[in-house]
């Protein structure tokens, strides 16, 4: 809470030099009425008056997202730097070729035909405090990437993305990566010879599915052959996304649409396995999932994976 100036001692008077109470009939001078509105007009600060019995007292709503309050505290998502750590099921696939075009960007690139699935198994911080209230840390995501040309090199765009959990789901929609909420869930592993440990050996079965609104959308059945696996898909080749910004004010407009790529640093990778397995997406009357009906079987790599995201950067 903050003090903008200081109350007048003569009652009924503003300390910005508006006049009120018994005073109130007194015309204001032009110099205090610009600067009483230029302050408005320029304010970088969400702000609120409260009445006083002398003064206005000037309140400072803090936060990076919404809900604000003077304390910052309620806020969804702090800002920048995002940590995160998680296991990683990739899948590679094969789709029809101009389905996968008609979801890139105008001028993104040309779809090669390939593109990639990715469950996992995140787990997330900014400064530490969520580890200690994993509730807020810890959620599960299923994206697909569409693989393209552009400039020569090989590029991924995300058309799709589910999460199950709000703080995701927020920070994903500003980093430019279309979230939406669903229920995710994959086969863990554990480091224990024993039949319900799933150990990343060979004949191991692992399995992995993605809902949304009671519908199932994906799921994907994998063995694998306990040999090294390589990084695939936002792993290994450069991600984009595109950032929104629709607007209500005045007439309601999607607004620009920025291609932009998210900054990483700290990237640190485990050891990965390999695998083959199928994928399968499912029709629904509201997600366009099934456009990207994978062709044939799927190369397969589980791993661990961690990362610190710092910002976004327009493409060139």
């Amino acid at each position: 809470m903050a003090w903008f100036g200081h109350c007048s001692a003569v009652p009924g008077r503003h300390p910005w030099g508006v006049w009120t109470g018994t005073n109130r009939h007194r015309r204001h001078s032009r110099r205090n009425l610009t600067a009483h509105r230029s302050f408005w007009q320029n304010s970088p600060k969400w702000l609120k008056l409260i009445d006083h019995p002398r003064c206005r007292r000037l309140v400072l709503l803090n936060g990076f997202t919404p809900p604000f309050s003077t304390s910052g505290r309620s806020s969804l998502l702090p800002p920048p730097p995002w940590h995160y750590a998680g296991n990683i099921l990739s899948l590679a696939f094969e789709t029809d070729t101009r389905a996968a075009q008609s979801l890139l960007p105008d001028g993104f690139g040309q779809a090669s035909g390939q593109a990639y699935a990715h469950f996992c198994d995140w787990q997330a911080t900014s400064d530490g405090w969520e580890l200690q209230d994993p509730a807020y840390a810890q959620y599960k995501e299923f994206f697909v990437l569409i693989e393209a040309l552009r400039n020569g090199a090989k590029v991924l765009y995300c058309p799709f993305i589910y999460v199950d959990q709000d703080i995701s789901l927020v920070r994903g929609l500003l980093q430019g990566w279309p979230k939406k909420l669903g229920s995710v869930w994959m086969t863990r592993s554990y480091g224990l010879d024993h039949p319900a440990a799933a150990p990343l050996t060979e004949g191991s079965k692992f399995g992995a599915t993605l809902a949304v609104k009671d519908r199932r959308l994906a799921e994907a059945a994998i063995a694998l052959d306990g040999q090294p696996g390589e990084r695939l898909g936002f792993l290994a080749i450069p991600t984009f996304s595109l950032i929104a910004s629709p607007s209500l004010l005045g007439t309601p407009t999607p607004g620009a649409k920025t291609l932009a790529r998210a900054t990483l640093e700290n990237a640190v990778a485990g050891s990965f396995v390999s695998g083959s397995g199928s994928l399968r997406f499912f029709d629904s009357p509201r997600d366009e999932l099934s456009l990207l009906q994978p062709v044939g079987g799927a190369k397969v790599s589980y791993g661990s994976f961690a990362m610190t995201i710092t910002g976004a950067e327009a493409a060139l």
